[in-house]
């Protein structure tokens, strides 16, 4: 088991002044390489997502829509009051859920971790019910304030009582506290939704996750933290890879390591608290895509954290595609359509890790 915990793959080489690895050029052009075929296939799923739902659009009609829109079009309203506020929240949210769950296998060196880790999403979860069954709050907009602060709240407590005791935060505290607020705050959420109705029929639209019917207002909100966000996963390459030797090696390599990974906390819970405040808690995001992105640049985090940016959206909204083609003229939610596409994933990442602590 502790394999299972403290082994996110093959740790990265100690960084030294060329980078973390033998070879650093070829990772690099490896990552240079694989950041050009992601943004091409980002370019073509952002058209298939503006093109494709319960009527398929022209190309050219999407075009005009985005450049020179005619007032009562209706192809034209579809595409610019429906489909591009979705899509604009697919390449936000996935990027944001993506580089949370990278950030995460990182910072608790457990190849399993994804955001749900930290308590994140139930606390987002547990705030939304209080909006919604004490504040009278309904609508997708008034949602974003309060899972965003749930969010935040989870987090403080769990890393907070995590750093108690001689040691101070260690990955294997920062599981078992998260899996003891989850537990908390779902049985919470139990109790609230047996016992009313109305907001059982409210909350469970959210809780899905979807980026159906989400005003584009909500992302103008949110994209400050999501910037910052990224900006601090950024700053947290070397930190991560540092981390993946343990705490006393890269204590030795001159790292602060209790404010490393606070800063990657930090950038946890503005990513993670976004993308739950638009899209609702969707699973299975940033527990693959790390593990897509590890395949294809190895161990370095430096690289892990760009590809998970771009591997994240690029999931999530073939996810939302796919989820609007299967079940025309209506839609299959995209939490539901990544998590049946995350499952498995999920089954083969922990038989390789019994594999690896056998």
């Amino acid at each position: 088991m502790s394999a299972v915990l403290e082994s996110p793959g093959t740790p990265p080489p100690a960084p030294g002044p060329e980078g973390p690895g033998a070879a650093p050029s070829a990772t690099g052009r490896r990552g240079v390489l694989a950041v050009l075929v992601l943004l091409a296939l980002l370019a073509l799923t952002t058209l298939a997502s503006l093109m494709w739902g319960a009527r398929d659009i022209a190309p050219g009609e999407v075009w005009a829509a985005l450049w020179s829109p005619v007032d009562g079009d209706n192809d034209h309203l579809v595409v610019r009051d429906l489909r591009v506020p979705r899509t604009l929240i697919g390449l936000v949210g996935g990027a944001a859920l993506g580089v949370a769950g990278a950030l995460m296998q990182g910072v608790t060196r457990n190849p399993i971790a994804d955001p749900g880790l930290l308590g994140i999403n139930s606390g987002a979860s547990l705030a939304v019910i209080v909006a919604i069954s004490g504040l009278g709050v309904g609508s997708v907009g008034g949602y974003l304030w309060f899972a965003f602060l749930g969010a935040a709240v989870a987090a403080v407590v769990v890393y907070g009582a995590a750093s108690m005791g001689w040691e101070g935060v260690t990955p294997v505290k920062l599981a078992l506290v998260g899996a003891a607020f989850t537990a908390t705050a779902t049985s919470i959420i139990t109790v609230v939704l047996l016992t009313d109705q109305r907001t059982l029929g409210e909350y469970r639209f959210w809780q899905v996750g979807s980026l159906a019917n989400r005003p584009l207002d909500v992302l103008v909100t949110v994209l400050p933290f999501v910037a910052a966000g990224l900006a601090l996963s950024f700053a947290a390459g070397r930190v991560l890879n540092a981390l993946a030797l343990g705490d006393d090696v890269a204590r030795g390599l001159g790292q602060d390591v209790a404010r490393g990974r606070l800063l990657v906390v930090a950038a946890v819970v503005l990513l993670c608290g976004s993308a739950v405040s638009m899209a609702g808690p969707i699973a299975f995001v940033g527990l693959v895509v790390p593990h897509l992105a590890r395949v294809v640049v190895g161990p370095d985090y430096r690289w892990i954290v760009v590809l998970s940016m771009l591997l994240g959206p690029l999931l999530l909204l073939v996810a939302d595609v796919a989820g609007r083609l299967v079940a025309r003229p209506g839609e299959v939610e995209a939490g539901l359509v990544v998590a049946v596409i995350g499952a498995p994933v999920l089954l083969a990442i922990v038989r390789r890790a019994k594999g690896v602590a056998s």
